[in-house]
């Protein structure tokens, strides 16, 4: 019994550690999703995203890596893009980029492991959006106005559930302020009230892999680079994780001795694929794109990976020793108090925005595929 209450005590004080550690980029992010909410919206530059060659692809991409939207949040916003006359390769390439990365993982993955790693995660989840979209332009199907019902139907689902509403606009007199009101109430309101969960999960995860997970463990069965990178791409593609739930998790296990190519390929891996979303993905724009958009994050997991891990040796870098350590920048009263700013905010997010929740366009009925 003493034992169990040891382990549990372990366990609440990581998982405390993470979240305080944790809290003020979770604000920060939110407040520049927010921003984003109000004055970049994808259905501005839907004209920017069809044809076929290498501008649509890589514009597409860039607009999903800031945008914080889920694996099955992503497919509504996919498919109105599509609808409105984006390419398909253009498509596939926002549905990975979106995912992996966005303003509101960003911070956190800063504040939990190392500069190197923040910078490099949006830059790997860029390269695997380009390289499925062109793997798409070259290989795919050449009609590209096909399946418009099945769009319209994916839409519809999930319009409550891709945490932007596409149909409202801003009168064009609104002043800045009010603008900027309206992006902090659906970024620290519906946003946080779908992502909240999802965050607290994967900072309990955290603890519990803290506390649980023996320090010798990674380096005695997963001390092969490659294995440990194909346990992470096997742990990360059947389950729903999103960028925010993964990076916390991620962190931990660098912290008990996972290379930071593995844990790259359960970053990019995770948030991107699940059975739903592969489902919907196969749905949207046939089987053979959704073959094209696994075999990309696969591969391109791998690859990113191995470079993740060149670069930390070349540098003279200790992942382990520094994960975590940026954020010990910022003095603690600003950490306890975004602390408990954050909890707060949760606990009145999650309460106001899952009063009456619809069911979700991949079964789910929590809210999850609002965000990233």
């Amino acid at each position: 019994m003493d034992n169990i209450l040891i382990f549990i005590e372990k366990s609440l004080a990581a998982a405390w550690f993470v979240f305080l550690e944790s809290a003020p980029y979770m604000l920060f992010g939110f407040f520049i999703a927010g921003l984003l909410y109000v004055f970049v919206k994808p259905e501005k530059v839907a004209r920017y995203f069809g044809g076929r060659g290498v501008r649509p692809v890589v514009l597409s991409a860039l607009a999903g890596i800031p945008i914080p939207l889920c694996s099955c949040g992503v497919i509504p916003a996919a498919a109105g893009l599509k609808k409105q006359g984006a390419s398909r390769s253009a498509t596939l390439s926002f549905l990975i980029s979106t995912p992996e990365t966005g303003m509101d993982s960003i911070p956190i993955t800063y504040a939990l492991m190392d500069p190197l790693m923040a910078v490099f995660r949006p830059v790997a989840a860029f390269f695997t959006a380009v390289t499925a979209g062109l793997a798409e332009s070259l290989l795919g199907r050449r009609d590209e106005n096909t399946g418009d019902d099945d769009l319209a139907q994916l839409s519809t689902a999930g319009a409550s559930h891709n945490g932007r509403d596409h149909d409202r606009s801003s009168p064009g007199g609104q002043p800045f302020s009010r603008k900027v009101a309206d992006g902090m109430r659906y970024a620290f309101g519906e946003l946080l009230g779908d992502i909240g969960p999802w965050f607290i999960l994967g900072v309990v995860l955290a603890g519990l892999i803290i506390a649980l997970v023996p320090d010798n463990l990674i380096g005695g069965y997963l001390d092969n680079p490659l294995l440990a990178m194909v346990a992470m791409l096997v742990a990360g593609i059947p389950m729903y994780v999103c960028a925010t739930s993964s990076t916390p998790i991620a962190a931990a296990l660098i912290l008990k001795g996972l290379n930071p190519g593995a844990a790259l390929v359960f970053l990019l891996a995770g948030p991107a694929t699940n059975v739903a979303t592969l489902s919907m993905v196969s749905g949207l724009l046939g089987k053979r794109s959704m073959i094209i958009y696994l075999t990309a994050i696969v591969i391109c997991s791998f690859a990113m990976g191995l470079i993740v891990d060149y670069l930390y040796v070349t540098l003279g870098i200790q992942p382990v020793a520094i994960a975590g350590q940026a954020a010990e920048l910022l003095p603690e009263w600003l950490k306890i108090g975004s602390a408990v700013l954050l909890a707060g905010l949760l606990i009145y997010a999650y309460r106001s925005t899952h009063k009456s929740t619809p069911e979700a366009p991949c079964g789910c009925d929590t809210g999850c595929c609002s965000t990233k």
